[in-house]
This record gives structure tokens, sequence and C-alpha cells, in this order.
């Protein structure tokens, strides 16, 4: 289960770390793929799909490790 768990963690962090990059170099040229939000909401940034990277990439670390420990004891 573990195993499983961090290969579909890594696949989604990779895919938000691209996105994250694409949606960077779009807000360098100036265009934005998202509108501008009303008040009160939260907008969706380069740094939204980057901190979901690091949440994912995290996640796949912390589920190897745990696979290798269970790995160990057997």
């Amino acid at each position: 289960m573990e195993k499983q768990l961090a290969t579909a963690a890594y696949w989604i962090g990779l895919i938000s770390t691209v996105l994250a990059l694409i949606t960077r170099g779009l807000a360098v040229l100036g265009i934005s793929i998202f509108p501008a939000s009303d008040l009160g909401k939260i907008p969706i940034s380069y740094r939204s799909f980057l901190d979901g990277a690091i949440l994912f990439f995290i996640m796949a670390i912390a589920s190897s490790v745990v696979a290798w420990a269970k790995a160990q004891k057997e």
C-alpha cells in the first residue's frame, strides 16, 4: 500500500511542479490563465501549485521510508 501511495504522490507532485513552472512562466510574460478573483476569495497562482508539489513530494518520501522500514523488519 505504501509503495502505491508513494508512486501516486510522486506523479501528482511532478504534475504540480510542471503546472507551477508553466503558470510562473506565463506570469513572467504577463499572461494570467486564472481570472482575477473577487474580494474575499483566495487567488490561484503558481505558488498554489508549488506548495502542492512540495506536499506530495514529502508524502512520497515518507511513504517510501515507511515501506523501506517494513521491508527491513521482514
